[in-house]
């Protein structure tokens, strides 16, 4: 009897592996159809229940629908990245809360010194970083969930775009995410994934 695939060890069924993962691409064009807030909650509803340490779950999204918040956001992104942003049907500032151990008490209760224990703004501001990254990886396959596609970018300012939208200080802008139903060419070619046997060793 031949060994089984990988795809048949795992519990959920293989096309909603593929929509989740193999099937799955980042986004360069998207269509004119509308990403509703009630998508946008459902999504959150969903990837919420990811880990985060302490609980403390970080990541603050701000969305830009308004022409005057998205031409607010163009200056600070690369070239390359402004015309799909500029049409996206939903453009996102991922960002990280620094001030996420004040919810502590809420999110944490049964440890109520948590909070005294992120008192120093520089490991707050870490283990905000680290955090709100790993929700974001838990918010693309929410998006992905969702029948939607989603087209994350590191290729802005982010100090200016933390500057723009965020001039209290308390948040700290990780990413942008561009989200809606693939366009015409939306996808390049798949690159290269590392085997198993590059990236997981036993001891």
């Amino acid at each position: 009897m031949s060994a089984p695939v990988a795809a048949d060890l795992l519990v959920l069924d293989r096309a909603a592996q593929d929509m989740l993962f193999r099937a799955a691409r980042t986004a360069n064009t998207f269509t004119d159809e509308p990403v509703t807030d009630a998508q946008v909650a459902a999504i959150h509803d969903l990837i919420r229940y990811g880990p985060t340490a302490y609980n403390g779950q970080p990541l603050r999204v701000l969305l830009l629908r308004s022409p005057q918040a998205r031409a607010r956001l163009l200056p600070y992104v690369s070239s390359s990245n402004r015309a799909k942003t500029a049409s996206a049907p939903l453009a996102a500032v991922l960002a990280a809360d620094v001030d996420f151990h004040e919810r502590l008490p809420e999110l944490y209760p049964h440890r109520p010194q948590a909070r005294d224990w992120l008192a120093d703004r520089a490991a707050r501001a870490e283990q905000a970083r680290f955090n709100a990254t790993l929700q974001i990886g838990y918010l693309l396959v929410g998006v992905r969930a969702a029948g939607l596609a989603a087209g994350p970018m590191a290729g802005f300012d982010a100090a200016g775009v933390t500057r723009e939208f965020f001039p209290d200080g308390r948040h700290e802008a990780l990413l942008l995410l561009n989200v809606g139903h693939p366009g015409p060419d939306a996808w390049r070619e798949r690159l290269p994934r590392l085997p198993t046997a590059d990236v997981i060793h036993t001891l």
